[in-house]
């Protein structure tokens, strides 16, 4: 095989990029009208929350919203760019001069990788880092008593009493779950404004009837005098809203890989369940794989509708076939969690699956 890339891959490249952009521009502007603004009509109004700040709110989610619409946007635009090379003969003529389907499926690939490279770096930076910009707007604009702020972690107030976290996650055991914040600061002040304590606890947990705040270090600022006490577990009985605080905390999915990695190991540390973190994390790794195998197991029905299909079948097909590839993996991850077997495993079949499909398809109609 001729090294790459030739003039003709490039060509190739350039046309698949090209239709993927348009399709991934127009995916993630239906999705950031229909599955962002919209929902957030119904929210306008609560405190300062306005939508000048819902726009804001959503803008922010776009990282997101584009590296969770880039794998279907890929299958859909690089059958529309092979579509257009058919279209006008230009496929044809690349197959007269001896270009096999594998070398413009490598084409194809190759130009893929470069967007799909970007999208990794994507969803462990930016994406994350903005999402929780987001998640703070709208919590700090709905609940007038909450902010969360940048490098301080999460503010709250209730009457007299300040709270400060640096992190927070939804908990889950069995039937039981929880909100736990990590890293506590408790600051209770007198009407005067005078600070009267301030409390330190390692975790505490929202459970029925108020909180429950594990290894607290009390500083008590009395008159003439300051008394510190240390407790292994401490009740508070606040009706701070933990609905609230439970919005403003990052939830797995929208995680980096380094930050799932850890929340892996906090929860085996401690005996709790990890599988919605598993999950996410290895997605992480395996998000370039599913991209690539997705496109290249589709190209055999693109060379096979050439002739015979027009832009809005290939379309069609690119829709049910990414929408087939993410059901099965879907609940092949599912299966996982259930069963508990390995979760690299779950998402490692469907794409094998599908490059079967594709390499027995591609021999069938080569022969």
């Amino acid at each position: 095989m001729r090294p790459f890339p030739k003039l003709h891959d490039l060509y190739i490249g350039r046309m698949v990029l090209g239709t993927v952009l348009l399709t991934w521009m127009v995916l993630l502007g239906l999705d950031f009208i229909i599955g962002g603004l919209v929902p957030q009509f119904g929210d306008l109004g609560k405190g300062n929350y306005d939508f000048f700040t819902a726009l804001t709110s959503v803008i922010y989610t776009v990282p997101r919203r584009a590296y969770t619409m880039f794998p279907t946007a890929a299958v859909i635009g690089s059958l529309m760019g092979l579509g257009q090379l058919a279209a006008s003969s230009e496929l044809t003529a690349l197959r007269a001069l001896g270009l096999s389907r594998r070398r413009l499926s490598l084409a194809v690939a190759l130009s893929l990788s470069l967007l799909t490279a970007l999208m990794v770096v994507n969803g462990e930076t930016l994406a994350p880092w903005a999402q929780s910009r987001a998640d703070a707007v709208k919590a700090a604009a709905k609940s007038p008593d909450l902010i969360v702020a940048q490098y301080s972690g999460l503010w709250a107030r209730e009457g007299d009493i300040f709270l400060n976290a640096q992190t927070g996650q939804e908990m889950s055991k069995g039937d039981d779950s929880w909100l736990e914040l990590r890293d506590v600061r408790l600051f209770e002040f007198s009407t005067e404004g005078r600070l009267q304590s301030l409390a330190h606890a390692a975790v505490a947990e929202h459970r029925p009837g108020g909180w429950l705040l594990r290894n607290v270090n009390r500083t008590r600022f009395e008159a003439s005098s300051v008394v510190r006490t240390k407790v292994a577990e401490e009740k508070w009985e606040s009706q701070l809203d933990s609905a609230a605080l439970a919005t403003s905390v990052a939830r797995p999915r929208y995680l980096s890989a380094s930050e799932l990695k850890a929340g892996i190991n906090y929860r085996k540390r401690n005996e709790l369940d990890a599988s919605e973190f598993e999950q996410h994390y290895w997605g992480r790794w395996f998000y370039p794989l599913n991209v690539l195998a997705l496109c290249l197991a589709a190209m055999p029905f693109a060379f096979g509708s050439l002739r015979s299909g027009g832009l809005g079948k290939r379309l069609f097909l690119g829709i049910v076939f990414a929408l087939g590839f993410w059901m099965l993996q879907e609940q092949s991850v599912r299966l996982a969690g259930a069963f508990k077997f390995d979760f690299r495993i779950a998402y490692l079949l469907p794409p094998v699956l599908m490059l079967a499909i594709s390499i027995f398809l591609f021999r069938r109609r080569s022969g």
